[in-house]
C-alpha cells in the first residue's frame, strides 16, 4: 500500500502537541520558493534550523543569490525569531565527484538520486552531530521531485546513522499552491533549473 506521508506527519504533529513536545528539526532547504510554505507550516510545530547544503548548484553567484533570497524571505515573512541557520560550506566539487560518470543522465534519473543522497546524508550527519530530534528536506514540495524516492533515501540514511528522518510530501494539502502564492507575495526568485550545470543545459535545450 502506498504510504500517505502527509497523514503520517499530521499524526506525529498531533501526538507531539498532546504530549506538550516541540521537537528540534534540521531542515535541508534548496531555495526560498520551496522553503516558503514549508517554513510557514512547520515553524508552528518544530524548532527549526535550516541547512542550506546544495553543492549541486554549479555557479557560485546562483548559489549565493538563492541563499540571500531564502534569508530575505525568512526576515520579511516575520520568521527570523523562529528560524536559525546552520553553518554550511559551499563545495561544488563534492557534487561533481559524487555524480562522476552520470553527467549524461537526464533530469530526474539516477544522477538526481545520487544528488538527493548526498544532500540528505550531509544533513543527517549535521543532525546527529547537533543532537537534533529530526532531519528533513523541502525537496518534496516540488511536483518535479519524487517524494517516495526522497523519503526512502532519507529513512535509509537515518537508519544507517541512527537519527530520525521526518517523512514528508509538502506538495499535499495544497502546499505547492501555497508556495506559489508566497513566492508572488514576496517576489521570490524562481529559478528555471534545479541547480547543476547538467540540469541547466537540459532546461536550455527545452526552452
Amino acid at each position: 500500500m502506498k504510504r500517505n506521508y502527509q497523514k503520517e506527519m499530521d499524526a506525529l504533529i498531533e501526538r507531539n502537541a498532546r504530549e506538550g513536545k516541540r521537537p528540534s528539526l534540521l531542515l535541508h532547504v534548496c531555495c526560498a520558493v520551496c522553503a516558503s510554505y514549508v517554513l510557514e507550516y512547520l515553524h508552528r510545530h518544530f524548532d527549526i534550523t535550516v541547512a542550506y547544503y546544495n553543492p549541486n548548484i554549479t555557479e557560485e553567484s546562483e548559489y549565493r543569490y538563492r541563499y540571500s533570497e531564502l534569508k530575505r524571505y525568512v526576515d520579511e515573512a516575520g520568521l527570523s525569531e523562529y528560524i536559525r541557520f546552520a553553518e554550511v560550506a559551499y563545495r561544488p566539487e563534492d557534487f561533481f565527484e559524487a555524480v562522476k560518470g552520470r553527467e549524461a543522465d537526464r533530469e530526474g534519473g539516477a544522477r538526481c538520486a545520487v544528488c538527493f543522497d548526498q544532500r540528505l546524508r550531509y544533513t543527517a550527519q549535521l543532525c546527529k552531530a547537533g543532537g537534533y530530534d529530526y532531519f528533513a528536506t523541502t525537496l518534496t514540495i516540488s511536483p518535479l521531485k519524487n517524494a517516495e524516492l526522497l523519503n526512502t533515501i532519507g529513512e535509509r540514511i537515518g537508519e544507517e546513522l541512527g537519527v530520525d528522518y521526518l517523512c514528508s510530501d509538502f506538495k499535499k494539502k495544497e502546499g505547492y499552491k501555497r508556495s506559489i502564492e508566497l513566492s508572488r507575495q514576496y517576489g521570490l526568485y524562481r529559478q528555471s533549473y534545479c541547480g547543476c550545470i547538467f540540469s541547466q543545459r537540459e532546461a536550455k535545450e527545452k526552452a
